[in-house]
Protein backbone atom coordinates (compact mmCIF):
# COMPACT_ATOMS: atom_id res chain seq x y z
CA UNK A 1 0.00 0.00 0.00
CA UNK A 2 2.80 2.44 0.82
CA UNK A 3 4.42 1.93 -2.58
CA UNK A 4 1.07 2.39 -4.32
CA UNK A 5 0.48 5.69 -2.52
CA UNK A 6 3.90 7.03 -3.49
CA UNK A 7 3.27 6.08 -7.13
CA UNK A 8 -0.12 7.80 -7.00
CA UNK A 9 1.50 10.88 -5.51
CA UNK A 10 3.92 11.04 -8.42
CA UNK A 11 0.99 10.76 -10.83
CA UNK A 12 -0.79 13.56 -8.95
CA UNK A 13 2.25 15.83 -9.17
CA UNK A 14 2.38 15.40 -12.94
CA UNK A 15 -1.40 15.90 -13.12
CA UNK A 16 -1.12 19.17 -11.23
CA UNK A 17 1.70 20.44 -13.41
CA UNK A 18 -0.33 19.56 -16.51
CA UNK A 19 -3.36 21.50 -15.25
CA UNK A 20 -1.27 24.56 -14.40
CA UNK A 21 0.04 24.53 -17.98
CA UNK A 22 -3.27 23.54 -19.58
CA UNK A 23 -5.72 26.09 -18.17
CA UNK A 24 -4.06 29.19 -19.69
CA UNK A 25 -4.27 27.55 -23.12
CA UNK A 26 -8.03 28.23 -23.20
CA UNK A 27 -8.69 31.70 -24.54
CA UNK A 28 -11.34 33.77 -22.82
CA UNK A 29 -14.26 35.18 -24.77
CA UNK A 30 -13.71 38.37 -22.76
CA UNK A 31 -10.40 38.96 -24.56
CA UNK A 32 -12.25 39.65 -27.80
CA UNK A 33 -12.68 43.41 -27.50
CA UNK A 34 -15.79 45.08 -28.81
CA UNK A 35 -14.30 46.78 -31.85
CA UNK A 36 -14.87 46.79 -35.58
CA UNK A 37 -11.16 46.25 -36.33
CA UNK A 38 -11.59 42.50 -36.05
CA UNK A 39 -14.99 42.68 -37.69
CA UNK A 40 -13.46 44.27 -40.77
CA UNK A 41 -11.14 41.32 -41.34
CA UNK A 42 -12.39 39.87 -44.60
CA UNK A 43 -14.78 42.86 -44.96
CA UNK A 44 -12.66 45.78 -46.25
CA UNK A 45 -15.79 47.66 -47.28
CA UNK A 46 -16.52 48.34 -43.60
CA UNK A 47 -13.44 50.50 -43.15
CA UNK A 48 -15.11 53.88 -43.36
CA UNK A 49 -18.23 53.17 -41.31
CA UNK A 50 -19.13 55.20 -38.25
CA UNK A 51 -20.27 54.10 -34.82
CA UNK A 52 -23.99 54.55 -35.05
CA UNK A 53 -25.20 52.92 -31.85
CA UNK A 54 -22.85 54.43 -29.26
CA UNK A 55 -21.36 51.05 -28.44
CA UNK A 56 -17.55 51.45 -28.42
CA UNK A 57 -16.24 50.36 -31.79
CA UNK A 58 -19.37 48.61 -33.08
CA UNK A 59 -21.42 50.44 -35.65
CA UNK A 60 -24.63 48.61 -36.41
CA UNK A 61 -23.70 48.45 -40.09
CA UNK A 62 -20.22 47.06 -39.45
CA UNK A 63 -21.57 44.48 -37.03
CA UNK A 64 -24.25 43.28 -39.40
CA UNK A 65 -21.79 42.93 -42.26
CA UNK A 66 -19.20 41.23 -40.06
CA UNK A 67 -21.50 38.44 -38.89
CA UNK A 68 -25.18 37.87 -39.60
CA UNK A 69 -26.17 35.91 -36.52
CA UNK A 70 -29.12 33.58 -35.99
CA UNK A 71 -29.83 32.43 -32.44
CA UNK A 72 -31.38 28.96 -32.37
CA UNK A 73 -32.99 27.65 -29.18
CA UNK A 74 -34.41 24.13 -28.82
CA UNK A 75 -37.05 24.16 -26.08
CA UNK A 76 -38.98 21.27 -24.59
CA UNK A 77 -41.05 22.10 -21.50
CA UNK A 78 -38.98 25.22 -20.74
CA UNK A 79 -41.75 27.41 -19.35
CA UNK A 80 -39.55 28.62 -16.47
CA UNK A 81 -36.41 29.17 -18.53
CA UNK A 82 -37.38 30.48 -21.94
CA UNK A 83 -38.49 33.94 -20.75
CA UNK A 84 -35.29 34.83 -18.83
CA UNK A 85 -33.19 33.34 -21.64
CA UNK A 86 -34.85 35.50 -24.30
CA UNK A 87 -34.71 38.58 -22.07
CA UNK A 88 -30.95 38.14 -21.70
CA UNK A 89 -30.55 37.85 -25.47
CA UNK A 90 -32.67 40.93 -26.12
CA UNK A 91 -30.60 42.91 -23.59
CA UNK A 92 -27.67 42.66 -26.02
CA UNK A 93 -27.22 45.67 -28.30
CA UNK A 94 -25.55 43.58 -30.99
CA UNK A 95 -27.91 43.53 -34.00
CA UNK A 96 -28.51 39.81 -34.46
CA UNK A 97 -30.75 38.71 -37.32
CA UNK A 98 -33.30 36.43 -35.66
CA UNK A 99 -34.17 34.23 -32.70
CA UNK A 100 -35.76 30.94 -33.67
CA UNK A 101 -37.23 28.77 -30.91
CA UNK A 102 -38.12 25.17 -31.69
CA UNK A 103 -41.00 24.29 -29.39
CA UNK A 104 -40.34 20.56 -29.15
CA UNK A 105 -43.92 19.45 -28.42
CA UNK A 106 -43.96 21.05 -24.97
CA UNK A 107 -46.83 20.25 -22.63
CA UNK A 108 -46.39 23.30 -20.38
CA UNK A 109 -46.63 27.05 -20.96
CA UNK A 110 -43.50 27.36 -23.11
CA UNK A 111 -45.44 28.55 -26.15
CA UNK A 112 -47.27 31.24 -24.16
CA UNK A 113 -44.01 32.66 -22.81
CA UNK A 114 -42.52 32.78 -26.30
CA UNK A 115 -45.60 34.55 -27.70
CA UNK A 116 -45.44 37.24 -25.02
CA UNK A 117 -41.90 38.19 -26.00
CA UNK A 118 -42.51 37.78 -29.74
CA UNK A 119 -45.09 40.56 -29.46
CA UNK A 120 -42.27 42.84 -28.27
CA UNK A 121 -39.66 41.92 -30.86
CA UNK A 122 -40.39 40.75 -34.38
CA UNK A 123 -37.07 38.90 -34.59
CA UNK A 124 -38.46 36.20 -32.27
CA UNK A 125 -40.19 33.36 -34.07
CA UNK A 126 -41.57 30.10 -32.68
CA UNK A 127 -41.38 26.91 -34.74
CA UNK A 128 -43.64 24.02 -33.80
CA UNK A 129 -41.62 20.82 -33.58
CA UNK A 130 -42.51 17.71 -35.53
CA UNK A 131 -42.96 14.25 -34.04
CA UNK A 132 -39.62 12.61 -33.25
CA UNK A 133 -38.79 10.22 -36.12
CA UNK A 134 -37.33 6.75 -35.43
CA UNK A 135 -33.56 6.75 -35.03
CA UNK A 136 -33.28 10.40 -33.95
CA UNK A 137 -32.34 11.82 -30.55
CA UNK A 138 -34.65 14.57 -29.36
CA UNK A 139 -32.23 17.48 -29.20
CA UNK A 140 -30.51 16.59 -32.46
CA UNK A 141 -33.87 16.55 -34.22
CA UNK A 142 -34.82 19.89 -32.68
CA UNK A 143 -31.52 21.46 -33.82
CA UNK A 144 -31.99 19.94 -37.27
CA UNK A 145 -35.41 21.57 -37.62
CA UNK A 146 -33.98 24.92 -36.53
CA UNK A 147 -31.20 24.67 -39.10
CA UNK A 148 -33.73 24.27 -41.91
CA UNK A 149 -35.12 27.75 -41.25
CA UNK A 150 -32.09 29.73 -40.04
CA UNK A 151 -31.13 32.65 -42.31
CA UNK A 152 -27.89 33.89 -40.74
CA UNK A 153 -24.30 33.15 -41.72
CA UNK A 154 -23.46 32.05 -38.18
CA UNK A 155 -25.79 30.07 -35.94
CA UNK A 156 -25.66 30.12 -32.16
CA UNK A 157 -27.31 27.00 -30.75
CA UNK A 158 -28.27 28.15 -27.26
CA UNK A 159 -30.00 26.18 -24.51
CA UNK A 160 -33.06 27.71 -22.88
CA UNK A 161 -31.42 27.66 -19.46
CA UNK A 162 -28.53 29.88 -20.64
CA UNK A 163 -28.30 33.54 -19.64
CA UNK A 164 -26.14 36.01 -21.61
CA UNK A 165 -24.40 39.12 -20.38
CA UNK A 166 -25.32 42.34 -22.28
CA UNK A 167 -22.05 42.32 -24.23
CA UNK A 168 -21.89 38.57 -24.93
CA UNK A 169 -23.09 38.64 -28.54
CA UNK A 170 -20.73 41.47 -29.52
CA UNK A 171 -17.78 39.43 -28.22
CA UNK A 172 -19.12 36.34 -29.95
CA UNK A 173 -19.26 38.30 -33.19
CA UNK A 174 -15.62 39.38 -32.81
CA UNK A 175 -14.52 35.80 -32.15
CA UNK A 176 -16.46 34.51 -35.15
CA UNK A 177 -15.15 37.27 -37.42
CA UNK A 178 -11.60 36.32 -36.43
CA UNK A 179 -12.09 32.58 -36.94
CA UNK A 180 -14.26 33.00 -40.11
CA UNK A 181 -15.48 29.38 -40.21
CA UNK A 182 -15.85 26.25 -38.11
CA UNK A 183 -17.15 26.00 -34.55
CA UNK A 184 -16.75 28.00 -31.35
CA UNK A 185 -18.03 26.58 -28.08
CA UNK A 186 -17.46 26.90 -24.36
CA UNK A 187 -18.64 25.93 -20.90
CA UNK A 188 -20.95 28.47 -19.22
CA UNK A 189 -20.49 29.27 -15.55
CA UNK A 190 -22.64 26.79 -13.71
CA UNK A 191 -25.23 27.88 -11.16
CA UNK A 192 -25.94 25.07 -8.69
CA UNK A 193 -28.63 24.60 -6.07
CA UNK A 194 -28.88 21.10 -4.62
CA UNK A 195 -25.86 19.35 -3.14
CA UNK A 196 -25.60 16.81 -5.94
CA UNK A 197 -25.42 19.72 -8.38
CA UNK A 198 -22.63 21.30 -6.34
CA UNK A 199 -20.69 18.04 -6.26
CA UNK A 200 -21.10 16.81 -9.82
CA UNK A 201 -21.84 19.63 -12.26
CA UNK A 202 -18.49 21.48 -11.86
CA UNK A 203 -16.69 18.20 -12.55
CA UNK A 204 -17.27 18.80 -16.28
CA UNK A 205 -14.53 21.41 -16.39
CA UNK A 206 -12.41 19.47 -13.91
CA UNK A 207 -12.18 16.56 -16.35
CA UNK A 208 -11.45 18.92 -19.26
CA UNK A 209 -8.68 20.67 -17.36
CA UNK A 210 -7.10 17.41 -16.18
CA UNK A 211 -7.34 15.23 -19.26
CA UNK A 212 -7.76 17.25 -22.47
CA UNK A 213 -4.78 19.12 -23.95
CA UNK A 214 -6.74 22.29 -24.71
CA UNK A 215 -4.11 23.58 -27.11
CA UNK A 216 -4.75 20.58 -29.37
CA UNK A 217 -8.44 21.45 -29.68
CA UNK A 218 -7.48 24.60 -31.56
CA UNK A 219 -4.29 23.53 -33.28
CA UNK A 220 -5.07 20.06 -34.67
CA UNK A 221 -7.76 18.51 -36.83
CA UNK A 222 -7.64 15.28 -34.82
CA UNK A 223 -11.27 14.58 -33.75
CA UNK A 224 -10.07 12.89 -30.55
CA UNK A 225 -9.08 16.28 -29.16
CA UNK A 226 -12.41 18.02 -28.73
CA UNK A 227 -14.70 19.24 -26.00
CA UNK A 228 -17.98 21.06 -26.39
CA UNK A 229 -21.01 22.20 -24.44
CA UNK A 230 -24.35 21.80 -26.18
CA UNK A 231 -25.73 24.84 -24.38
CA UNK A 232 -23.49 27.19 -26.38
CA UNK A 233 -22.44 26.14 -29.89
CA UNK A 234 -21.61 28.81 -32.49
CA UNK A 235 -21.14 27.35 -35.96
CA UNK A 236 -20.71 28.87 -39.40
CA UNK A 237 -23.61 27.81 -41.60
CA UNK A 238 -21.38 26.60 -44.45
CA UNK A 239 -19.43 24.41 -42.04
CA UNK A 240 -22.69 22.95 -40.75
CA UNK A 241 -23.85 22.18 -44.28
CA UNK A 242 -20.57 20.55 -45.27
CA UNK A 243 -20.53 18.15 -42.32
CA UNK A 244 -24.11 17.07 -42.96
CA UNK A 245 -25.71 18.79 -39.98
CA UNK A 246 -27.21 16.94 -37.03
CA UNK A 247 -28.46 14.27 -39.43
CA UNK A 248 -24.87 13.01 -39.63
CA UNK A 249 -25.04 11.81 -36.00
CA UNK A 250 -28.77 11.78 -35.35
CA UNK A 251 -28.68 8.69 -33.11
CA UNK A 252 -25.80 9.81 -30.86
CA UNK A 253 -26.73 10.72 -27.29
CA UNK A 254 -23.84 13.18 -26.93
CA UNK A 255 -24.72 15.50 -29.80
CA UNK A 256 -22.36 18.35 -28.84
CA UNK A 257 -19.20 16.23 -28.92
CA UNK A 258 -20.42 14.56 -32.11
CA UNK A 259 -20.85 17.96 -33.76
CA UNK A 260 -17.37 19.10 -32.70
CA UNK A 261 -15.78 15.90 -34.00
CA UNK A 262 -17.66 16.19 -37.28
CA UNK A 263 -16.34 19.73 -37.74
CA UNK A 264 -12.78 18.50 -37.28
CA UNK A 265 -13.27 15.58 -39.65
CA UNK A 266 -13.97 17.98 -42.52
CA UNK A 267 -10.85 19.98 -41.64
CA UNK A 268 -12.58 23.00 -40.12
CA UNK A 269 -11.34 24.72 -36.92
CA UNK A 270 -12.82 24.19 -33.45
CA UNK A 271 -12.21 26.70 -30.67
CA UNK A 272 -12.94 25.92 -27.00
CA UNK A 273 -13.39 29.24 -25.19
CA UNK A 274 -13.72 30.25 -21.56
CA UNK A 275 -17.16 31.91 -21.61
CA UNK A 276 -17.97 31.98 -17.90
CA UNK A 277 -17.96 35.78 -17.72
CA UNK A 278 -20.50 36.10 -20.53
CA UNK A 279 -22.75 33.03 -20.17
CA UNK A 280 -24.17 31.29 -17.13
CA UNK A 281 -26.76 28.58 -16.67
CA UNK A 282 -28.32 26.16 -14.24
CA UNK A 283 -28.31 22.93 -16.20
CA UNK A 284 -30.35 20.90 -13.73
CA UNK A 285 -32.95 22.00 -11.23
CA UNK A 286 -32.64 19.12 -8.74
CA UNK A 287 -30.61 16.05 -7.81
CA UNK A 288 -32.76 13.70 -9.91
CA UNK A 289 -32.03 15.71 -13.06
CA UNK A 290 -28.30 15.69 -12.26
CA UNK A 291 -28.35 11.92 -11.85
CA UNK A 292 -30.34 11.27 -15.02
CA UNK A 293 -28.49 13.85 -17.11
CA UNK A 294 -25.02 12.54 -16.27
CA UNK A 295 -26.25 8.96 -16.41
CA UNK A 296 -27.31 9.62 -20.02
CA UNK A 297 -24.00 11.21 -21.01
CA UNK A 298 -21.09 9.54 -19.21
CA UNK A 299 -21.00 6.13 -20.89
CA UNK A 300 -21.84 7.61 -24.30
CA UNK A 301 -19.16 10.23 -23.71
CA UNK A 302 -16.42 7.59 -23.53
CA UNK A 303 -17.64 6.01 -26.75
CA UNK A 304 -19.50 3.24 -24.89
CA UNK A 305 -16.13 1.71 -24.09
CA UNK A 306 -16.28 -0.31 -20.88
CA UNK A 307 -12.48 -0.47 -20.82
CA UNK A 308 -12.06 3.30 -21.01
CA UNK A 309 -14.84 3.91 -18.48
CA UNK A 310 -13.24 1.44 -16.06
CA UNK A 311 -9.86 3.13 -16.44
CA UNK A 312 -11.23 6.63 -15.83
CA UNK A 313 -13.37 5.68 -12.85
CA UNK A 314 -10.54 3.62 -11.33
CA UNK A 315 -8.15 6.54 -11.73
CA UNK A 316 -10.57 8.87 -9.95
CA UNK A 317 -11.01 6.39 -7.13
CA UNK A 318 -7.27 5.89 -6.66
CA UNK A 319 -6.34 9.58 -6.83
CA UNK A 320 -9.23 11.27 -5.06
CA UNK A 321 -11.05 8.73 -2.87
CA UNK A 322 -8.56 6.08 -1.73
CA UNK A 323 -6.17 8.55 0.00
CA UNK A 324 -8.99 9.81 2.23
CA UNK A 325 -10.00 6.26 3.08
CA UNK A 326 -6.36 5.55 3.96
CA UNK A 327 -5.99 8.39 6.50
CA UNK A 328 -7.73 6.56 9.40
CA UNK A 329 -5.66 3.47 8.65
CA UNK A 330 -2.50 5.58 8.76
CA UNK A 331 -3.07 6.09 12.51
CA UNK A 332 -1.93 2.48 12.95
CA UNK A 333 0.52 2.51 10.01
CA UNK A 334 2.51 5.79 10.25
CA UNK A 335 4.42 5.06 7.05
CA UNK A 336 1.20 5.70 5.11
CA UNK A 337 0.56 9.10 6.63
CA UNK A 338 2.84 11.27 4.48
CA UNK A 339 1.89 9.95 1.03
CA UNK A 340 -1.83 9.74 1.91
CA UNK A 341 -1.96 13.22 3.43
CA UNK A 342 0.03 14.64 0.51
CA UNK A 343 -2.38 13.09 -1.99
CA UNK A 344 -5.39 14.49 -0.14
CA UNK A 345 -3.84 17.96 0.05
CA UNK A 346 -2.76 18.05 -3.58
CA UNK A 347 -6.17 16.82 -4.75
CA UNK A 348 -7.91 19.62 -2.84
CA UNK A 349 -5.46 22.25 -4.13
CA UNK A 350 -5.97 21.02 -7.69
CA UNK A 351 -9.75 21.25 -7.35
CA UNK A 352 -9.43 24.70 -5.74
CA UNK A 353 -7.40 25.98 -8.68
CA UNK A 354 -9.94 24.70 -11.19
CA UNK A 355 -12.88 25.99 -9.11
CA UNK A 356 -11.34 29.46 -9.06
CA UNK A 357 -10.77 29.32 -12.79
CA UNK A 358 -14.36 28.37 -13.64
CA UNK A 359 -16.11 30.63 -11.11
CA UNK A 360 -17.01 28.08 -8.44
CA UNK A 361 -16.50 28.66 -4.68
CA UNK A 362 -12.96 27.69 -3.77
CA UNK A 363 -13.96 26.20 -0.40
CA UNK A 364 -15.94 23.45 -2.16
CA UNK A 365 -12.62 21.93 -3.16
CA UNK A 366 -12.67 20.38 0.32
CA UNK A 367 -15.49 18.16 -0.98
CA UNK A 368 -13.29 16.66 -3.71
CA UNK A 369 -13.52 13.04 -2.45
CA UNK A 370 -17.32 13.31 -2.44
CA UNK A 371 -17.27 14.85 -5.93
CA UNK A 372 -15.22 11.94 -7.24
CA UNK A 373 -17.32 9.33 -5.44
CA UNK A 374 -20.57 10.79 -6.84
CA UNK A 375 -19.13 10.83 -10.36
CA UNK A 376 -18.00 7.21 -10.02
CA UNK A 377 -21.44 6.12 -8.81
CA UNK A 378 -23.22 7.83 -11.72
CA UNK A 379 -20.65 6.47 -14.18
CA UNK A 380 -21.31 2.90 -13.03
CA UNK A 381 -25.04 3.44 -13.30
CA UNK A 382 -24.57 4.90 -16.79
CA UNK A 383 -22.82 1.70 -17.86
CA UNK A 384 -25.40 -0.54 -16.14
CA UNK A 385 -28.31 1.19 -17.91
CA UNK A 386 -26.67 0.56 -21.29
CA UNK A 387 -25.44 -2.96 -20.55
CA UNK A 388 -28.72 -4.30 -19.19
CA UNK A 389 -31.08 -2.50 -21.53
CA UNK A 390 -32.99 -0.21 -19.17
CA UNK A 391 -31.83 2.83 -21.16
CA UNK A 392 -31.95 6.49 -20.23
CA UNK A 393 -34.95 8.67 -19.41
CA UNK A 394 -34.68 12.35 -20.32
CA UNK A 395 -37.22 15.11 -21.05
CA UNK A 396 -40.04 12.58 -21.07
CA UNK A 397 -38.35 10.32 -23.62
CA UNK A 398 -36.45 7.03 -23.28
CA UNK A 399 -33.20 6.41 -25.13
CA UNK A 400 -30.98 3.34 -25.44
Amino acid sequence: MENLLWVLLLVMVFQTLFVLWNLPQMRRLSQFSICDAKAERGHPSNAGQTQADGNPGWSSGAAEQAIRLSILIPARNEEENIGPCLESVLANEFPFREILILNDRSSDGTSTRIAMLADRDSRIREIQGEELPPGWMGKSHACHQLSLQAQGEWWLFLDADARLSPDALAKVACAAAEQQRGLLTGFPRQITGTWLEKLVVPMMLFTIACHLPIRLVRHTTDPRFVAAHGGFMLIESGTYSRLGGHAAFKDNLVDDISLARAVKRIGEPVELLHIGEEVEMRMYKDAAEVWNGYKKNIYAGVGRSFTLLTFVLSLYFLLYVLPWLTLPWAVFHPELWLPAASLCTLGVLLKARINHWCGQPIWRALLMPLCAAALIAIGLESWRAAAFGSGYRWKGRTYH
